[in-house]
């Protein structure tokens, strides 16, 4: 089995591969002041009563892959794969790991690790050319070339960092639930604001991806995308241009850099 994790800025998802199919995954939230001890509990207790798993930590777990935001957590990350996993093979995502991505960027190493593990698994699942839009703390879109290279994104705020600007600077306004209203024109200022995020943010989705696109292929519509991220349902229903959408895409990205990097006996 192969554990991948992707740690976000606000969310940590995992999930467990047996050969290419996911077999369990879990969201929990990513916190900076965890140590390698604590989170080492957190797995052991997450992954403990897991059937394809035994009862002591590591057991059944062959191998490990795992790409960080968030520079602290990866460091903790590190030390409990070298203290509690110490036989198995991890590959953490950083310069020098092998993706197979070429990056055409002005600086490589700006580009967020997760953001080019989502370019792999685009190009591996869907072909290119491709733009991925993915919807966590801030809504990225990444373009990936007909030859599967990075030449570049947009960078946008996400959903909830906009609803939660929106309860701190309105003086007559909250936080809201991230739900549909009823109707585009709100009849309240709940439904208002939910209007304004969700078809919002859905005419920000199908705009700039059909700029993108035209600048990616000669024809926009050869244009591949693909939507992920723990906010990716909501904007589904009411983006034009979205073709696919897969909740696992980073997991995916990660297994296929774990076998790109680790050669199995």
């Amino acid at each position: 089995m192969l554990l991948t994790i992707d740690v976000g800025n606000t969310h940590t998802v995992l999930g467990l591969f047996d050969g290419e199919e996911i077999v369990e995954h879990w969201r929990i939230s990513t916190d900076a002041r965890r140590t390698a001890d604590e989170l080492a509990v957190l797995l052991h207790g997450l992954m403990g009563t897991h059937p394809l798993l035994g009862e002591e930590l590591g057991d059944g777990i062959e191998g490990i892959a795992i790409c960080s935001t968030v520079p602290s957590v990866l460091h903790e990350l590190r030390e409990v794969t070298r203290r509690y996993y110490g036989d198995v093979p991890a590959i953490l995502v950083e310069p020098g790991v092998k993706t197979g991505v070429p990056i055409l960027m002005d600086n490589p190493k700006e580009v967020g690790a997760d953001r080019i593990i989502n370019a792999l698994a685009a190009v591996e699942l869907y072909g290119g050319p491709a733009v991925v839009v993915d919807f966590g703390t801030a809504t990225t879109f990444d373009a990936v070339s007909a030859r599967g290279e990075y030449v570049g994104g947009v960078i946008a705020p996400g959903i909830e960092i906009s609803v939660d600007a929106l309860g701190v600077k309105g003086a007559q306004l909250r936080k809201i639930e991230l739900a549909r209203p009823r109707s585009v024109i709100g009849k309240n200022t709940v439904e208002a604001m939910q209007s304004g995020i969700l078809y919002g943010f859905a005419g920000q989705v199908d705009g700039v991806v059909q700029r993108m696109a035209r600048e990616l292929a000669d024809d926009p519509d050869d244009v591949t995308v693909i939507a992920t991220g723990g906010l990716a349902p909501m904007v589904l229903g009411e983006s034009s241009v979205i073709d696919e959408h897969e909740p696992w895409l980073t997991l995916i990205g990660l297994r296929l850099v774990y076998e790109r990097n680790v050669t199995r006996g």
